[in-house]
């Protein structure tokens, strides 16, 4: 991503930074192509962008213009939702990234942005009660199984709703490139958390090899994400919200190797031919794991 002449006046949504910040994409965005999907977790990629700066202090990409608070949340809210199976299969790759962490859980555990539910009953499992989940998508809740949907509140984050000092952990997997205000949700969370307690951010790192060779090709070049981090990004994030950070790691990412297929930078046609190949040899269904440039951040609220 080589960035361009012009640069960004807004000041940036991690650090505040505003003496300016080099363009790195251009929107592009094809309002004909948008659909109930665009908005929609583990999608084909549209390889849609809002126009991003990178932040010369943080290094945190952001986009110059975001959307209005009110036009994302109905987005979000009406947004479809056909990828359960593989929102399963990132469950279990949470659950082991962060198991040195939650494998013996107490008190109440909330996560943010939890599509269909399926990493509330690993919290479940670990100890944790009661346990709840946050997701604005009305499929996604739909989609959740039945055990699990009465743990889910359909709604977007807010703090309000919950006592100050209610939870053990809060987890927000690959959702704080999503919201208006990450430092507000940052520090909301931190709020939440009782002294000693853990938030577990799973994010996009731009400057992953993959994510570097695939350039505007890259499915985190997207018309979702309002930001896209760094570790030192991410850090500082954690950081100015409260939090004494534990560490941030890469993790390996499991999935059907359907789901690989479909992220490929591929015209439509070759990619449907390639996945048909995959079907009629019953390796569709096959788990291959790929680091793929996620990052595991972990921060602590100071006992004190």
């Amino acid at each position: 991503m080589i960035p361009a002449v012009a640069s960004s006046s807004q000041p940036c949504p991690i650090c505040g930074h505003d003496g300016g910040a080099p363009i790195i994409l251009e929107q592009r965005i094809d309002p004909a192509r948008l659909g109930a999907f665009s908005y929609a977790s583990r999608k084909d990629p549209e390889f849609f962008c809002l126009r991003m700066a990178a932040c010369p202090v943080c290094d945190t990409a952001f986009a110059v213009r975001p959307p209005a608070a009110a036009e994302l949340g109905r987005a979000y809210a009406a947004a479809g939702f056909d990828t359960a199976d593989e929102e399963f299969s990132a469950a279990a790759t949470y659950a082991g990234a962060t198991d040195a962490w939650l494998a013996e859980g107490h008190g109440a555990a909330l996560e943010i942005g939890c599509g269909c539910g399926a990493f509330l009953p690993h919290l479940a499992k670990r100890g944790f009660s009661p346990v709840i989940g946050i997701e604005p998508s009305q499929a996604a809740v739909e989609a959740a199984a039945a055990e699990t949907r009465p743990l889910i509140r359909r709604s977007a984050f807010s703090a309000d709703v919950f006592m100050p000092g209610t939870f053990s952990a809060i987890c927000c997997f690959q959702t704080l490139e999503h919201v208006p205000e990450p430092g507000r949700l940052v520090r909301d969370a931190c709020g939440l958390l009782h002294p000693g307690g853990l938030f577990l951010a799973v994010v996009h790192d731009r400057h992953a090899w993959i994510n570097r060779l695939l350039g505007r090709r890259s499915p985190i070049v997207d018309i979702e994400h309002l930001q896209l981090f760094t570790r030192r990004g991410i850090t500082r994030l954690l950081v100015d919200g409260g939090l004494e950070v534990e560490g941030t790691w890469p993790i390996v990412n499991t999935y059907p190797l359907r789901y690989w297929l479909r992220l490929l930078p591929l015209p439509n046609g070759a990619k449907q031919t390639l996945l048909a190949v995959v079907r009629g040899l019953s390796l569709d269904g096959l788990n291959v794991a790929m680091p793929v440039g996620n990052l595991l951040a972990v921060g602590r609220k100071p006992r004190q």
